[in-house]
C-alpha cells in the first residue's frame, strides 16, 4: 500500500491540503482535497460587525467622549463668559471713572456731595445715549450710604451693602446682575435685570478708596455678545473632541481590522487543521483496516503453505516410501537401479518444493466463531495440550469484528497461556474478555511464583511476547504487562474496535 500526501500554500491566506491512498491493487484510490473556495469559514473582518473593537469603542468611547465634551464645553464656556464680563466690567469702570471721579474727590473729606458736585453729575448723565446704556449711576461711600444717585429719593439713605459694593471696596472692579430684591431697587421699582457694575474712585493724592461708582448698563449687546461667544465656544469644543475622537476610532479601527483579520486567518488555519486532523483519522483507520487485511492475508498463506506442504513434499515422500519395499524385493543390480531413478527424481522434487516453501502454524477454522468461543477453542487447545485448568470468565461478544482481530485474539490467549505455564507453573490460569463500548479488553493472569517482575517483561518475555505486542499494536492496540516476582502475571491486551475493526 503506497500512500501520499502533499500540502501547498499558494498565499498566506489559502492552504490547500491534496492526499490520495493507493492500494496495493491499484483498483481503489480515493482522493480527498479542501481549499479556500470551498471549505474555509468566510471572512469576518468587518470592523463594524456588533461586538467588534471598533463598535465598543464607538459606544463607550463617544460616551464617555460626550460627557467630557459637555462638561470641557460648559467649563469653558463659563471661563469665557466671565472673562467676558470682566473685560466689560473693567471697560465700563474705567470709563465711569473717568467721568466721575474728578466730581466725587470731594468725598475724601465730607460725606456729602456739594450742590455743584451734584450738577455736575446730572449734566454729565443728562445725554439721553448715555441714559439709553446706563440708566441709573449711584455713588456709594464706605458705610453704605447713597451719596448720589441719578434717582434723587435714595440719595442720603443707608442699605444693606451689596456683594459687589464690598469686592470694590476691597479694590476690585466687580460686575454682577441686578438683584431685584435689593432694597435700594425695590424703592425705585426696577424690574429688568441690568449688568451692575462696581468701580472704586480712589483719592488723587493718596490713592484711597473714597467711594463706589454702581453703573447699571443695559444687557441687550452684552447678552448677544455672551451668546456669540457660548456658540464659538461649544463649536470649539465639539470640533477638538470630533478631531480627538476620529483621530482615535482611526486608531482603533485600523487596530480592530488587523486582530479581525488575524482572527479570520486564525480560524482559517484551525479549519484547516481540523480538517488534517480528520483526514488523518480516516488514514489511521484505513490503516487499520489495511493491517487487519495484512494479518488475514498472512494467516490465509500460512494455512495455503500448509496444504501444499501435505499436497506436495508430503505425498512425493510417501511414493518414495513405497519404493523402498520395492527396491528390497528387486533381483538384481539392474532392476534396483531402475526403482531407484524414479524414486530419487520424487525426493529431488519434494526437496526442491520444501526449500520453496516456508512453513507456518496452521489456525483451527475460526472464521465462523464468535469472539468468545475462539478464545474458548484457544483455552480448550491449551488445557489438552499441557493438562492444566484454566477459568474462563468470557462475556458474550456477538458484535461482528473482523478475521484479524480473532486472529489476534486467539494468538494472544495462546501465547498468554504459554507463558502462564511455563513461568507460572499452570497455577491459577484464568482468562477473560470484557467489551467497554467500542474498546475490547482480553487478558490471561496466573497466580503462580514467577521469576520476572514488570519491569523485566520488555527484555526478558521472549520472542513470544515481543511478537504478541506486535501483533497488537498493528491493529491500534496496546498490550500492557503487570507482573511481580512471587505473585503472578496478568497480561491484557485493549483493542479499540471503531477504527475499522468492526464488520458490516
Amino acid at each position: 500500500m503506497a500512500a501520499m500526501i502533499s500540502i501547498r500554500a499558494a498565499d498566506p491566506a489559502a492552504t490547500r491540503v491534496t492526499m490520495s491512498i493507493d492500494e496495493q491493487d491499484g483498483r481503489n484510490a480515493a482522493g480527498i482535497s479542501f481549499g479556500k473556495a470551498a471549505q474555509k469559514p468566510a471572512a469576518t473582518t468587518g470592523a463594524w460587525l456588533p461586538g467588534s473593537l471598533s463598535a465598543q469603542f464607538l459606544a463607550a468611547g463617544g460616551l464617555l467622549m460626550l460627557i467630557a465634551m459637555l462638561v470641557a464645553g460648559y467649563l469653558i464656556t463659563e471661563l469665557v463668559t466671565g472673562g467676558a464680563i470682566r473685560h466689560k466690567a473693567a471697560s465700563t469702570a474705567l470709563f465711569m471713572e473717568s467721568l466721575v471721579g474728578p466730581a466725587a474727590q470731594e468725598l475724601s473729606v465730607s460725606k456729602k456731595l456739594s450742590g455743584a458736585a451734584v450738577a455736575k453729575l446730572d449734566a454729565l448723565l443728562s445725554d439721553e445715549q448715555f441714559k439709553r446704556r446706563f440708566p441709573y449711576l449711584e455713588i456709594w461711600t464706605p458705610d453704605g450710604v447713597v451719596a448720589y444717585s441719578n434717582t434723587a429719593q435714595i440719595i442720603g439713605q443707608r442699605f444693606k451693602q451689596p456683594e459687589g459694593l464690598k469686592r470694590a471696596l476691597g479694590g476690585e472692579v466687580a460686575a454682577a446682575f441686578t438683584d431685584l430684591s435689593a432694597a435700594e431697587h425695590v424703592i425705585r421699582g426696577i424690574g429688568t435685570r441690568y449688568l451692575e457694575i462696581y468701580s472704586p474712585i480712589r483719592q488723587h493724592a493718596s490713592g484711597q478708596i473714597i467711594a463706589v461708582a454702581e453703573i447699571h448698563e443695559q444687557t441687550e449687546h452684552l447678552h448677544s455678545d455672551l451668546a456669540s461667544l457660548r456658540t464659538s465656544s461649544w463649536a470649539v469644543v465639539a470640533m477638538v473632541t470630533l478631531a480627538i475622537m476620529a483621530g482615535l476610532f482611526g486608531i482603533v479601527h485600523r487596530g480592530s481590522k488587523t486582530i479581525e483579520t488575524q482572527r479570520a486567518a486564525l480560524a482559517r488555519r484551525v479549519f484547516e487543521m481540523e480538517e488534517v486532523s480528520r483526514h488523518n483519522r480516516l488514514l489511521k483507520e484505513r490503516s487499520q483496516r489495511a493491517s487487519a487485511r495484512v494479518t488475514e492475508l498472512n494467516e490465509q498463506f500460512i494455512r495455503t503453505l500448509g496444504a501444499d506442504l501435505h499436497d506436495g513434499p508430503a505425498q512425493l515422500i510417501g511414493f518414495s516410501i513405497l519404493k523402498i519395499d520395492e527396491i528390497r524385493k528387486s533381483t538384481g543390480p539392474a532392476a534396483t537401479e531402475k526403482l531407484l531413478q524414479p524414486m530419487q527424481s520424487a525426493l529431488d522434487e519434494a526437496m526442491r518444493e520444501i526449500r520453496s516453501i516456508a512453513k507456518g502454524l496452521l489456525l483451527p477454522e475460526i472464521a465462523e466463531l464468535p469472539l468468545h468461543e475462539v478464545i474458548s477453542r484457544a483455552v480448550r487447545a491449551h488445557e489438552v495440550r499441557t493438562s492444566s485448568q484454566v477459568a474462563l470468565a468470557t462475556a458474550e461478544v456477538r458484535a461482528p469484528v473482523s478475521d484479524a482481530v480473532k486472529i489476534c485474539v486467539f494468538r494472544f490467549v495462546q501465547e498468554g497461556l504459554n507463558n502462564a505455564y511455563r513461568h507460572g507453573g499452570g497455577i491459577g490460569q484464568e482468562v477473560g474478555n470484557l467489551i467497554d463500548g467500542f474498546a475490547l479488553r482480553v487478558w490471561v493472569l496466573d497466580r503462580g511464583s514467577n521469576q520476572i517482575a514488570s519491569s523485566d517483561w520488555a527484555t526478558k518475555g521472549g520472542m513470544g511476547l515481543y511478537g504478541l505486542r506486535e501483533r497488537v499494536e498493528s491493529l491500534g492496540g496496546s498490550l500492557t504487562v503487570e507482573a511481580e516476582r512471587d505473585a503472578g502475571t496478568r497480561i491484557q491486551m485493549t483493542l479499540d474496535l471503531s477504527g475499522g475493526l468492526l464488520l458490516g
